[in-house]
């Protein structure tokens, strides 16, 4: 899925960084970092996932200038690209996951997770051919998948949770629609794929969701990561960010049809597909993103707190980090609950 939108980066902070995903540098072109400059709004990235896209709603609707939120919305059509972003300090704050979030800030880079946007309610499932009809079809089987990712520990959680052993089944490292497209030529027998590629495979039939992260809740969490510097030099700002938001969730859980219709485009996508693909992410009002951010919550299966243990544990087997970072260190519930004091 392509989107032809411009990103702008800044001339500042140019020093380029490795995401724990990637192998490859990152290589951006210019743009002015508006956290070093009063005259500019604060650039927020985002990519193709609907608890993102869906910060055109706020713009669309007016939400931002409303609450007089000074952001400026930057599209990266790579979301890996994203993050590296944020961590080499070329953009200001970033939509992304939470497991991507805690290798960088193991590695001492300075940001924050401020808001929660949603939980992955369906968006990312583990497809199999249409042979394979149980769990215990899949040992021996293999598995494409981008490994070292959110699908593959989906992938793994999916197994553990219906008595697989991971050690009997075979993962084959492949980008997210070449393993797709594995799957629907026959060349393997399962893949971790998210939306477009789920709808993909079961419009032409040629696959089924074994497993979805709509059984796993709380296991995907997606956030709005920013830099500490820019955070203490606009507190306000991002305060009134997350007003923005949670008018932007009550707007699109009102009228799911019309905000679809508003985010469709921005992903080439008709509104009706991407009907679908909204409805399987569990977008965060003010009181889940409360319990999402509430140490004290920790046993619920939203908090950040329980899924930074979680996921940590992948993180370490996989060899992105050395320990868990402590999540009182990053997790800063100040801006959500500031926004909502009247």
């Amino acid at each position: 899925m392509k989107a032809a939108i411009s990103l702008f980066f800044g001339e500042t902070h140019m020093k380029k960084c490795k995401s724990f995903l990637l192998a490859g540098t990152l290589t951006l072109a210019p743009f002015i970092l508006s956290a070093n400059a009063d005259a500019q709004p604060i650039t927020l990235g985002l990519s193709n996932w609907p608890g993102w896209v869906a910060w055109y709603v706020a713009e669309h609707n007016g939400y931002l200038k409303k609450y007089n939120a000074d952001f400026k919305l930057v599209w990266f059509s790579s979301y890996m690209t994203s993050v590296e972003a944020l961590s080499a300090g070329k953009i200001d704050a970033n939509c992304q996951a939470l497991i991507d979030t805690l290798a960088p800030v193991e590695k001492g880079v300075p940001i924050k997770i401020i808001l929660v946007t949603d939980n992955s309610h369906g968006n990312d499932a583990l497809m199999v051919n249409n042979s394979i009809t149980t769990f215990k079809q899949l040992e021996g089987k293999t598995i494409a998948v981008r490994m070292d990712s959110i699908e593959q520990y989906l992938d793994e959680y999916a197994l553990t949770k219906n008595n697989i052993p991971i050690t009997s089944v075979h993962f084959k490292n492949m980008s997210t629609g070449n393993a797709a497209a594995a799957l629907m030529a026959g060349r393997v027998d399962a893949a971790g794929v998210w939306n477009p590629w789920i709808q993909r495979i079961e419009e032409k039939k040629l696959g089924h969701a074994i497993f979805s992260s709509a059984s796993a809740p709380g296991v995907i969490p997606d956030v709005v990561a920013a830099r500490e510097s820019v955070l203490k030099a606009y507190p306000q700002q991002f305060i009134n960010l997350s007003k923005a938001w949670f008018a932007t969730v009550k707007f699109i859980k009102e009228h799911p049809k019309q905000a679809a219709a508003i985010m469709a485009p921005h992903v080439e996508l008709s509104p009706s597909i991407y009907l679908t693909a909204l409805s399987g992410t569990r977008l965060f009002g003010p009181k889940l993103n409360m319990e999402a951010m509430n140490p004290e919550d920790k046993n619920k299966s939203v908090s950040l707190y329980k899924s930074t243990d979680d996921t940590s544990v992948f993180l370490k087997k996989v060899g992105a980090i050395s320990a868990k970072p402590n999540p009182t260190g990053f997790i800063d519930s100040g801006f959500i609950e500031k926004s909502e004091n009247k």
